[in-house]
């Protein structure tokens, strides 16, 4: 069996515990990120399984038809970015576990983010590195209102977060998410409106699917704080294409700080969020933890030798099995 991993960019990987599961197979790890489809499925040709690292390389159509040795397709959550009818006409299984517990890695990122923006620490560690001291002042966390958008195991984690800070936290999201917050005995927005304009803080955490996209509006952004932030570790096409942008220039908000952007990984100079004097950017690190992978990945390489044994688990498109 001949099994690819995509896009290790530091060859983690091979140093995680969960690797020795792969003993017995031949593995090829790929450290760079290939986005020509067409060279792409050079490289992969005559491999039997690949394992994706998240959403860093999309499977699409064009790739999967040049593959014909492609059995399995082995990655972990959502899957926005793989054809799945694609993968099931040519017989391809796409296992994926979608369980699992709260991202702590995830949920630390966001508040990292949060704290680095409210106290204004690049900007601070900028001036002292350049020889200079303090260059302005920030703002405490205790005492502010959080608003949380998308109620599910991350967006609960970070509820908890404020509570330890002495934040105000309040919900908003779907009618579904907004009932279990309300059981929870959270605070939930009477309105929409209510919950940008008076928040200090924003934070996105919803996934990204077709309903979902670009759910956070220009309109929305116009409503918040001039002295707010926006926080994104979720995915970038939650809000409206260009909106941020836009609004960063609007100075409503006043700050973002944000870990995913339109495209990824940005390989251009001078991108123009990502270089905006009002926004904090890191690049998708919000899972890049050690911790983060190994209980990933150990559920993704279980779903290889599973399949190599014949048995395969956690099954997307079981109708590519029998085929």
């Amino acid at each position: 069996m001949k099994l690819a991993i995509l896009d290790d960019w530091f060859d983690t990987l091979r140093g995680l515990p969960c690797f020795a599961r792969l003993d017995g197979i031949d593995v090829t790890i790929f450290t760079d990120h290939e986005p020509d489809v067409d060279r792409l499925a050079a490289r992969l040709r005559g491999f039997d399984a690949v394992v994706l690292f998240r959403e860093r390389t999309a499977v699409t159509r064009e790739l999967v038809e040049q593959l014909p040795d492609l059995k399995l397709i082995s990655q972990r959550s959502v899957y926005p970015h793989i054809d799945l009818e694609a993968c099931t006409e040519h017989g391809v299984l796409v296992c994926s576990n979608m369980s699992g517990g709260v991202s702590h890695a995830a949920a630390e990122m966001t508040w990292a983010l949060m704290l680095a923006a409210l106290r204004d620490i690049p900007r601070q560690m900028e001036s002292l590195r350049a020889g200079g001291w303090q260059t302005g002042v920030g703002k405490s966390a205790h005492g502010r209102q959080i608003g949380i958008l998308g109620y599910g195991r991350i967006g609960g984690q970070v509820a908890d977060y404020a509570d330890a800070f002495g934040m105000k936290a309040v919900i908003w999201g779907s009618e579904k998410g907004r009932a279990r917050a309300a059981a929870d005995g959270r605070i939930v927005a009477a309105s929409r409106e209510e919950f940008f304009a008076t928040s200090d803080v924003v934070s996105l955490h919803v996934r990204l699917k077709p309903a979902t996209r670009g759910m956070v509006t220009a309109a929305d952004l116009a409503m918040m704080k001039p002295g707010s932030v926006l926080v994104n570790t979720s995915r970038a096409g939650l809000i409206e294409e260009g909106a941020l942008l836009d609004a960063l220039n609007a100075g409503r908000p006043g700050m973002a700080a944000i870990d995913v952007f339109d495209e990824e990984p940005i390989s251009w100079a001078n991108d123009p969020l990502a270089t905006h004097p009002n926004l904090i950017g890191t690049p998708h690190i919000g899972f890049v933890t050690e911790d983060e992978f190994e209980i990933q990945f150990a559920d993704i390489f279980d779903q290889v030798v599973s399949w190599r044994d014949g048995a395969p688990i956690n099954m997307i498109n079981p109708e590519a099995a029998a085929s």
